[in-house]
């Protein structure tokens, strides 16, 4: 059944309880749920994975391939035989069980390489600027001053000038005082006679680079000085920089550009705090009330040679509070007919394996494992399981192993479960402005979508005193930003398994695919755990096998990532808008995201109006995104998620969508998860030009929000007719100066919202035609996004004044 949720969503229309009616009678039982071609893909700790090519038949095939639960990226393109191709991240196993399935497998696009290029590039560039700092420490020491100023630009625009200024402090790495600028009034004159102005510090993956900061000046100074806190000196003479005017909304001194490298979530939080703490007046840190499952797991060990004769341990405690302490070993007595037992001494567990007459050892995996559980000693420590559930009749062999977490975060950082963080930036942040939210890293090892929320932030915090486009949206909305929904992932992406799609908690049991060897597969896919439209309801794009790349847990949200989003919605009824950051394939899109196979069955469409709101907004979102280096976000790979992509059930944007009436879209950012930094081609991909482009994207979402709140105009509506085919029939649309909903009567009586909608299957396919008989009276009247209706009516059913007209011919 529907929930109540559900029910309410589909709207009030006849249209809408006709397509309820077929929902419920389609969806059956919940516990129907999977596929008969669902794979048990497991991608074992010691094989590579590669992004590669898969060309299917047609639509039908790509949803056999979705029910595979194979971990897909975000790249569907039509071929012109009609083929489809897609991408996918697979093991050398995963292919060759997707093979015995009919599937092709093509060609790699990316390996683990690539993604080694990016962590070394990362690392020298942090190693630079801490080397530069340390340079500058020594230069100081020997006796130069501890402010060195890097550059003082001055520049016009419509007549108003403003000075830019760039400089280095010794102590910039664990001060986080500003430092003054004090400027002349023209060559001759005294500094200081100019004014001043204050320059903030600018740290990035927990480095020093330098302060920075742009004022308006009414007269050109000549020299600038900054006095050190410890009485340093350092000056500069100013030079000119033209930009040029009028390139966008926002002014000549708008400061962008925040990025140098990528970021960890330990560092994404660091971020923002120290952004929340220089910038109280405007921002905050709020915290997610559910704390993830941790950055840890349990230790574990695994010995034998083959699936029958295999022995899994596994710690009771997590590997980092002692399970990584313990040790496990099968060992020859070098005795006849010695018995099996097990024996504990301190972390060490010795199992003396059984052997007959002639000294030959005769104890299975089922032997030692039924041995070890029965030990009150050894089963205090761990539990012991035979191959993902094999009988274990094989004979083991003496072995041994130390047990272990498997992970290598550095030992100062959080394993423990972790406080999700996020900063909400608004000069009133009380619930009474239109809301927004930005969230990021759901999936693990997309790390270029928490720069662009990083650079949204700090463009709006950084800009809100100089630049008056920025401070009217701060002014006036309340935007909420998440920059790593999934932190324990995203920690065993930077450091363990690149390619780590998921979450880290690990649902399978000991009978199935929870050993040592299968942990890179471990993990829910939080776009897959929300509750509506879901692999539960019956929707497709999900799996229901733990180790499948779109798993979408044990129930909807099962999981602490996707609570805290359930929650923030339902805390901040004031949030209207939302933008879901993922990557990669260059996409924009929304909802329905969800639908059933056979027939493709969607959650419902949005309304016309609705959808052409979701249009009109892209368009000015994705022309921002453009703007920064001419990237299209193609209109193929722009609406509807389940049109431009594939069924993602259980996905985010449906929630919020559907369950609270959030405006929700998602951008899928560049074309690789971890592309390089930077890259000498201008138009290859990169995170830094793609952190810029799709910030510029963010911030034009603030600005539709802020239109949305302030659209006091009311549209208006006409009819168009034209005579139809059918003889004593015509042909009617609706035609409304803005997008908006027209709600109608054929039979005479009061329009109101319970009446027809006009609509349509979605933007693509156009308005709907209405065929209606020679002499019918339609009565009408429209409201737009904003909630405006046409000639302030009052659709209660006592309204008289709505549109009139009866149809002649």
């Amino acid at each position: 059944m529907l929930s109540k949720v559900r029910r309410r969503a589909l709207g009030g229309t006849a249209a809408a309880a006709g397509l309820l009616g077929l929902l419920v009678t389609t969806l059956g039982p919940v516990g129907a749920v999977g596929s008969e071609t669902e794979l048990e893909l497991v991608r074992d700790a010691d094989e590579t994975v590669q992004v590669v090519e898969i060309t299917v038949a047609d639509t039908t095939e790509l949803d056999r391939l979705v029910d595979t639960g194979v971990d897909l990226d975000h790249h569907v393109h039509p071929e012109n035989n009609g083929s489809i191709t897609v991408h996918a991240v697979i093991s050398a196993k995963e292919a060759a069980a997707l093979e015995s399935k009919g599937f092709a497998v093509g060609k790699s696009i990316h390996d683990e390489d690539d993604t080694e290029a990016a962590i070394e590039e990362r690392d020298a560039t942090i190693a630079r600027h801490t080397a530069d700092n340390e340079e500058f420490e020594q230069a100081v020491a020997a006796g130069e001053s501890d402010v060195r100023i890097i550059r003082a630009d001055w520049y016009t625009s419509f007549g108003q000038g403003y000075l830019s200024v760039e400089a280095k402090w010794a102590n910039g790495q664990t001060s986080s005082s500003q430092l003054t600028v004090q400027r002349d009034s023209g060559p001759g004159t005294a500094i200081g006679s100019g004014g001043s102005q204050n320059i903030s510090r600018f740290v990035d993956a927990g480095v020093y680079l330098y302060h920075r900061g742009a004022t308006a000046v009414e007269t050109r100074p000549d020299y600038v000085q900054i006095t050190s806190p410890t009485g340093d000196v350092a000056k500069m003479k100013v030079n000119d920089w033209l930009p040029i005017e009028g390139e966008d909304q926002f002014g000549p001194n708008y400061q962008s550009d925040f990025i140098t490298s990528y970021l960890t979530p330990v560092e994404l939080y660091d971020r923002i705090k120290a952004l929340a703490a220089e910038f109280p007046e405007i921002s905050e840190i709020f915290e997610l009330p559910y704390q993830t499952n941790g950055y840890q797991r349990l230790a574990q060990a695994l010995v034998g040679s083959s699936s029958s004769n295999r022995v899994g341990v596994d710690s009771h405690t997590w590997g980092h509070e002692g399970g990584n302490d313990l040790s496990f070993a099968m060992v020859d007595p070098g005795a006849a007919n010695s018995p099996l037992s097990v024996s504990v001494s301190g972390d060490d567990i010795t199992v003396s394996l059984g052997t007959d007459g002639f000294g030959a050892i005769t104890s299975t995996a089922a032997d030692v494992v039924a041995a070890v559980n029965a030990s009150p000693a050894a089963s205090a420590l761990i539990v012991a399981y035979t191959y993902r559930g094999n009988s274990g009749g094989g004979v083991v062999s003496p072995a041994s192993a130390d047990l272990t977490d498997g992970l290598s975060v550095p030992e100062d950082v959080l394993r423990g479960p972790q406080t999700v963080y996020g900063i909400r930036i608004g000069k009133h942040r009380d619930g009474s402005k239109t809301g927004v939210l930005a969230y990021a890293q759901e999936h693990a090892r997309e790390w270029v979508p928490p720069l662009v929320t990083i650079e949204a932030a700090e463009r709006m915090l950084r800009n809100y005193a100089q630049d008056a486009e920025t401070k009217k949206l701060v002014n006036n909305l309340d935007i909420f930003i998440i920059p790593s929904v999934n932190p324990d992932g995203g920690m065993y992406s930077f450091y363990d398994f690149a390619s780590q799609r998921k979450n880290m908690t690990n649902h399978c049991d000991l009978s199935g695919s929870a050993d040592y060897l299968a942990r890179n597969s471990w993990g829910v896919d939080n776009n897959r755990n929300y509750d509506t439209y879901s692999l539960f309801d019956g929707y497709n794009g999900a799996s229901t096998s733990c180790t499948s790349g779109t798993y979408a847990g044990p129930s909807e949200l099962s999981e602490p990532e996707s609570a805290n989003i359930d929650w923030i919605a339902g805390a901040n009824p004031n949030i209207k808008f939302s933008m879901n950051l993922h990557s990669s394939g260059n996409y924009f899109m929304w909802s329905p995201g969800a639908y059933m196979t056979p027939g493709r069955i969607d959650a419902p469409r949005p309304t016309l109006e609705q959808e052409s709101f979701f249009w009109g907004a892209s368009s000015r979102i994705l022309s921002e995104i453009k703007r920064y280096r001419g990237l299209s976000v193609t209109p193929a790979r722009t609406g509807p998620i389940s049109d431009v992509l594939y069924s993602a059930a259980g996905n985010s944007g449906d929630m919020l969508w559907y369950k609270y009436g959030i405006y929700a879209w998602n951008f899928e950012v560049g074309s690789q998860f971890q592309p390089p930094y930077e890259s000498e081609n201008p138009n290859a991909a990169a995170a830094h030009p793609e952190s810029q482009e799709y910030a510029n994207g963010l911030v034009e979402l603030f600005e539709v929000a802020y239109d949305f709140d302030k659209d006091h105009q009311r549209p208006t509506s006409t009819i168009i007719s034209a005579p139809s085919s059918t003889p004593g029939m015509v042909n009617v649309q609706f035609q409304t100066s803005e997008t908006a909903s027209v709600f109608y009567t054929l039979d005479g009586s009061t329009p109101t919202y319970e009446s027809l909608l006009f609509g349509s299957a979605g933007v693509r396919e156009g308005a709907e035609l209405l065929t209606v008989p020679v002499g019918t009276q339609i009565n009408w009247f429209s409201v737009d996004s904003a909630g405006n209706v046409e000639k302030n009516y009052k659709p209660d059913g006592k309204g008289k004044n709505f549109n009139k007209k009866k149809i002649t011919g």
